[in-house]
């Protein structure tokens, strides 16, 4: 429990003082006008309260990510706490900071504009690439929530499970065609009070409990073959499982909707920089929690024999929440997943708005974008039901894809930092975590079993290899950069 009181302080003093350092270098204007009230057209541009527009950035890029990835990744042991802090601090919330402020000062510009107005040339490739990672998590967060509903209210047969996956994805049709404070705007701040709720009361139940978990001087080394897990190495599988909780690149898809409805630059660093910090506290909890269910007798006393991330939230939650736990437990693997799945629909639909200049005031304009969208949801919602592995295929291409959506844009952070500090080192806050991320990626690339497979004892070796690569890369633009500026 000190490990995770020790992290869990590390999580603010990382907000306090390097959320300042990164506000100070990227240069928030209180002053300048925002496009939430220089853009405003009542439909994606709309000025909204802080309070609100937290509430909605936290769950937009929280959903289950922090709480599924983290009782995941607690089964490599405490050295998970350490990647949430470390990532959370230095490469997710810098990540999420600059994706919202880089959309502000470039009107409102979605993810696929940011990255092509920094980098040349990559403006189509992104937006394929992202719009696609955003119809898989569309996919995705109708087919998990309607198991789960189609379990609770029938038998969980594939037609009782298809009836909910329509009912949600009707949802996904009508919170996408419809002006952003209609429903996002109005519902999501409770589902996030909610979800915040569940998880101070976990914090809470630790305290009390204050159960026997491993700690940081117990050792970092891998424990998740004790817990079943076999044939996974702290890296890069640590790194790609846990994601939401500490750097994701389906964050930065998700920061232009909130910087569409902030009304002064010096609210970035509470909101964007904040809700990272804020994930990062309820993936440490969950973390926690699923430490004590993994290694200290936590399922003998829920009455498991297996453990599956659903599982663990359903059977805390009522072990230790009683009633209230079981209400809010619904609350975090159903309405969590439905609120993400939207906003990346809503957010596909602004990219390729952007890309075309297809104005989106009209509802002609949105339902022209939105119904080949939606044929390509159902395509891949019938292959998750038909296909007995379908979920999970999809599953491990999005966890992959997500983290290189996370590379491209941290490689954008640094590109625009070098451009305005050229003789600076204040591009560092962005090629570090770039350089770590692009080795987890392209390692977990070549020896996770569903890419090349290569014998997973390589990881060693091509981690360093795939960073030395990345940071002669950066080198070498950077001094280009000095270059033509001198």
């Amino acid at each position: 429990m000190f490990s995770f009181l020790i992290s869990i302080a590390a999580l603010i003093i990382g907000y306090l003082v390097y959320g300042k350092v990164v506000e100070r270098i990227f240069g928030a204007d209180p002053a300048r006008v925002t496009p939430a009230v220089s853009m405003q057209d009542g439909v994606d541009y709309v000025p909204m309260p802080s309070w609100k527009v937290y509430m909605i950035q936290f769950l937009n890029i929280a959903g289950t990510g922090p709480i599924f990835g983290a009782i995941m990744g607690a089964k490599f042991g405490p050295s998970c706490y350490l990647w949430i802090v470390f990532g959370c601090i230095f490469a997710g919330a810098v990540h999420d900071y600059f994706s919202g402020m880089l959309s502000i000062h470039k009107g409102g510009a979605t993810y696929p504009e940011i990255i092509g107005s920094e980098i040349k040339g990559s403006r189509f490739f992104i937006l394929f690439f992202t719009t696609l990672l955003l119809l898989m998590v569309g996919a995705v967060f109708v087919y998990s929530p309607a198991l789960i509903l189609g379990d609770l209210a029938g038998d969980g047969s594939a037609r009782v499970v298809l009836i909910w996956a329509l009912v949600i994805l009707g949802y996904y049709i009508i919170a996408t065609l419809l002006p952003i404070d209609k429903i996002i705007g109005r519902i999501y701040p409770l589902f996030a009070i909610a979800l915040l709720f569940m998880a101070v009361s976990m914090m809470i139940c630790l305290f009390i409990k204050w159960p026997g978990i491993p700690e940081f001087w117990d050792g970092l080394q891998n424990r998740a073959p004790s817990v079943g897990v076999k044939g996974q190495s702290i890296f890069p599988c640590l790194f790609i499982t846990v994601a939401c909780g500490a750097v994701s690149g389906f964050h930065a898809t998700q920061s232009p909707l909130m910087a569409r409805c902030l009304k002064n630059e010096r609210m970035g660093r509470p909101i964007f920089f904040g809700a990272m910090i804020t994930e990062g506290i309820v993936a440490l909890i969950w973390a926690a929690v699923s430490s004590y269910f993994f290694f200290d007798g936590g399922m003998a006393e829920c009455g498991l024999q297996s453990a599956s991330a659903p599982q663990v939230v359903t059977a805390i939650s009522k072990h230790w929440l009683g009633i209230v736990g079981s209400v809010l437990a619904i609350l975090g693997v159903v309405a969590a997943p439905i609120t993400s799945g939207d906003t990346a629909l809503r957010g596909a639909r602004l990219n390729i708005a952007d890309f075309f200049h297809l104005k989106q005031e009209k509802i002609f304009s949105r339902l022209l974008i939105s119904i080949p969208m939606f044929a390509v949801v159902a395509l891949l919602l019938w292959f998750n039901i038909s296909n007995e592995d379908g979920f999970n295929v999809i599953w491990r291409y999005f966890g992959l894809s997500n983290q290189t959506l996370s590379v491209f844009f941290l490689a954008t952070i640094t590109v625009w930092l070098a451009r305005k500090y050229p003789r600076g080192w204040q591009f560092l806050i962005g090629a570090i975590p770039t350089v770590f991320m692009f080795s987890v990626c392209l390692t977990f690339f070549c020896v996770d079993k569903t890419c090349l497979g290569l014998p997973m004892e390589w990881a060693a070796w091509m981690g360093p290899a795939w960073a030395a690569v990345a940071a002669a890369i950066i080198i070498i633009f950077v001094v280009s950069c000095w270059r033509k500026k001198h």
